[in-house]
């Protein structure tokens, strides 16, 4: 029986087996026998009288998971004992961090309660984005759950994608992104061996100038302006033409030869045919004609000679094509290269060279002193490396016919004609 309860069914005049009483004796069961008032001696917890310091008894009833415990107590959350239907648990103490909480509820995630030694961590709520997952796990960069502070969370590690450290990507930040950045040094200096904004190697040529590495760097592949193909600063003797600036650079400090030490042009000018000569060695002389060996050119003297090369010497030599070196050449004024010979075997001897000249027959020279055998070009074969022809007609440049001791009548060799003053 319950403290203030009656026992169901009975009337004042019935007698009830489980009556209130106060424990004097002076209430019972009617038997007359002095006692807690159910006429029995030794009273006692569970024999269905509710007596001094019990708040209830329901005899037999009484029980762990029932309203009335084996104490004769009334069931309450932390007294030990699980409440069928009311409690979920119930360990007899107030501590929240173990498997039964506050409310006799048992403990989970998300109740806010950190459950010790299961959970890292619990914020009392399902929000994922808070710090707190629901797994009452703390957030954490690469667990693929956006947290505050997170830009992205692709629940990786790996920093060369598009979320490094749950930012997003960008130049700058540190990490090489594949496919998008060539390096990534974690500034936006471009002055070092990473340029901004594109993360790219720096290098010679991109407009930046790299410290400590190049000297000057304008972004362009012009090898003749203030800043070589190097990025260096250009100056005489690099071996670089600077345009508007020097004549002529050799690249040496001789200061005898055709380019002086400040890089000032004389002009290489010297007697008789000479062979194997680099195009680089003739300073102060203007390419101002080419044509190959297998090609015929109209107009001689009005375009070629009028027109293009007007110097007032002369240079005419032949090499292979794509080549920097002629196999032969010669130079001179303009008249003795050009003097009248008229169509048989008279030369005009200048400048150790013996000129021929017609343009209805042939042009060309041999080696001084040597003689020639044209027909219409010279067939001579004394000193045959030193001689060169080609052939003409009609004031035309036509196709033949010698270079040294080559013939070509192909377009694998070609005819030169430089000018200078």
């Amino acid at each position: 029986m319950l403290a203030g309860a009656t026992s169901v069914g009975c009337t004042p005049e019935e007698s009830s087996p489980f009556t209130m009483t106060k424990g004097d004796g002076t209430e019972g069961d009617g038997d007359g026998d002095p006692g807690d008032g159910d006429g029995d001696a030794n009273p006692n917890c569970g024999d269905g009288v509710v007596q001094v310091g019990e708040e209830c008894d329901l005899g037999s009833q009484n029980g762990e998971s029932s309203q009335c415990t084996p104490t004769c107590h009334i069931a309450a959350c932390g007294d030990g004992y699980v409440y069928q239907g009311f409690e979920e648990c119930d360990d007899g103490n107030a501590t929240n961090a173990d498997d039964c909480v506050t409310g006799c509820k048992l403990a989970t995630c998300g109740d806010g309660f950190l459950h010790a030694g299961v959970e890292a961590c619990d914020d009392g709520n399902l929000d994922n984005a808070d710090g707190c997952t629901t797994m009452c796990l703390p957030g954490t960069c690469s667990d693929g759950i956006l947290q505050e502070g997170e830009q992205c969370d692709d629940g990786n590690v790996d920093t060369s994608d598009d979320c490094p450290a749950c930012q997003f990507a960008f130049c700058g930040d540190g990490y090489v992104q594949n496919g998008v950045e060539a390096c990534d040094d974690g500034n936006l200096d471009s002055n070092d061996g990473c340029t901004s904004p594109l993360c790219e190697h720096a290098q010679c040529g991109d407009g930046i100038l790299y410290e400590g590495v190049e000297e000057c760097d304008d972004g362009n592949d012009v090898n003749g302006d203030a800043c070589t193909l190097a990025c260096t600063v250009a100056f005489c003797g690099d071996g670089v033409k600077q345009a508007g600036v020097e004549e002529c650079d050799d690249g040496n400090d001789v200061d005898d030869d055709y380019c002086t030490n400040d890089c000032t042009s004389l002009l290489y000018f010297v007697e008789g045919p000479q062979t194997n000569v680099d195009e680089a060695d003739l300073g102060g002389w203007e390419e101002c004609w080419t044509g190959f060996y297998g090609t015929t050119y109209p107009n001689l003297t009005g375009t070629i000679l009028g027109q293009q090369c007007t110097g007032s010497k002369l240079l005419v030599g032949c090499r292979p094509v794509n080549s920097t070196v002629f196999t032969l050449l010669a130079m001179g004024d303009r008249e003795d290269v050009l003097f009248e010979t008229g169509q048989g075997n008279v030369t005009h001897d200048a400048n150790g060279v013996s000129w021929y000249y017609n343009g209805s027959w042939s042009m060309g020279f041999a080696d001084l002193g040597t003689g020639v055998q044209r027909n219409s070009c010279d067939t001579g074969n004394v000193s045959p490396t030193l001689r060169m022809c080609w052939h003409t007609g009609n004031n035309q440049i036509t196709t033949g016919y010698r270079c040294g001791s080559q013939f070509p009548f192909n377009n694998q060799w070609e005819r030169v004609i430089m000018h200078a003053d």
